[in-house]
């Protein structure tokens, strides 16, 4: 004897319904008009980041250059002391 359990049964029922039923809604035109919005929308935000991103990082260089020449500047300037402290 096979003992079925209905409230089981339905709900077993009722998800593959559902899923059936998701697929047809998931794969329709506006589905697909709202997939393709959404993804246009993150590569717009995407090309931002990355503006941002190319932005921040040429403006890390600038600084890093001109960190790099005031070092170069004053130990050049510190020699040029010690140089002349020497000589005298």
């Amino acid at each position: 004897m096979i003992n079925f359990d209905l409230k089981k049964t339905g709900l077993f029922v009722a998800g593959v319904l559902f899923g059936t039923a998701g697929v047809k809604v998931l794969s329709s035109k506006d589905a697909k008009n709202c997939y393709t919005q959404a993804t246009a929308a993150v590569l717009r935000a995407k090309k931002s980041v990355m503006k941002t991103t190319t932005t921040i990082q040429e403006n890390c260089e600038d600084i890093l250059a001109d960190a790099k020449a005031i070092n170069e500047e004053r130990e050049a300037k510190e020699k040029a002391i010690e140089t002349k402290a020497c000589e005298e």
